[in-house]
């Protein structure tokens, strides 16, 4: 009883002035069928996206904490995204809480706990289309307010001419119910243009809820027999990486 209340309350202050706790786990390509089949989770109930990433050939951003990303997805509205972690929640100022979009989120894995802050505002349809085929600057994506959210937690300013466009991925999106879980499941299916898939399944609780949480989920998914990537890979990463290391090798052509 002693060690499980010390874990509690390690995770307590881990997660400590996150608005939210995401846990997240990421599932092998060769049981992706499996936990498809098992959920019932079929292109014709899924949301469809196409997620860009940008970023500059060598992931400066990336190595800076840093997420820069637009999402178009169909038949929704699209929008882009900055995100920075990791984050100390009580150095973010109230301008920034109180702004529609922003968030604070703590993201569990295997691998710990870290907290991050993004900034999440709708775009026109059609813009990321034409930012994508040239006809409009990376820079239009994203918005003063996002440029100074991240100036003022990371002391970070973009130089869009340098990013390059990594992507697209296309992904399916599916949030749904299981009577062996009290939260909702969130499960995403992200596909490279060279084939490959990366699934990741999640849930989102209350910040009081953390231990709790954690602990519950990780047993569901090995009770239902959802096998989790020992490698952990995040979506971000596996997208990333691959992107950018085809940008340097045409560069070095």
């Amino acid at each position: 009883m002693k060690s499980e209340i010390a874990t509690q309350g390690k995770i307590t202050k881990m997660v400590f002035g996150a608005d939210v706790i995401e846990i997240k786990a990421t599932i092998p390509d060769t049981h992706i069928e499996q936990t498809l089949s098992r959920f019932n989770l079929t292109l014709n109930n899924d949301e469809e996206r196409y997620i860009y990433f940008f970023d500059t050939p060598t992931l400066d951003l990336l190595k800076a904490g840093i997420i820069a990303r637009a999402r178009r997805i169909v038949g929704e509205e699209h929008d882009s995204t900055i995100k920075f972690r990791p984050v100390v929640p009580e150095e973010v100022s109230d301008k920034w809480r109180n702004s529609s979009g922003f968030k604070i989120e703590a993201d569990a894995s295997e691998k710990g706990i870290v907290k991050s802050a993004s900034f999440t505002l709708p775009v026109k349809k059609g813009l990321i289309k034409d930012v994508v085929g040239g006809e409009k600057s990376i820079a239009k994506l994203f918005t003063k307010d996002q440029e100074d959210f991240l100036v003022e937690m990371a002391n970070y300013l973009i130089d869009y001419s340098a990013l390059a466009i990594l992507g697209p991925l296309n992904a399916h999106r599916w949030e749904f119910e299981d009577p062996a879980c009290p939260w909702k499941i969130t499960a995403e299916l992200w596909r490279r243009e060279d084939g490959e898939r990366l699934m990741e399944v999640s849930i989102k609780a209350p910040i009081v809820q953390a231990a709790a949480a954690i602990g519950g989920f990780m047993a569901f998914l090995a009770e239902v027999g959802a096998e989790r990537d020992t490698k952990q890979q995040t979506k971000t990463h596996w997208a990333l990486d691959f992107y950018a290391a085809k940008i340097r090798a045409k560069g070095n052509k």
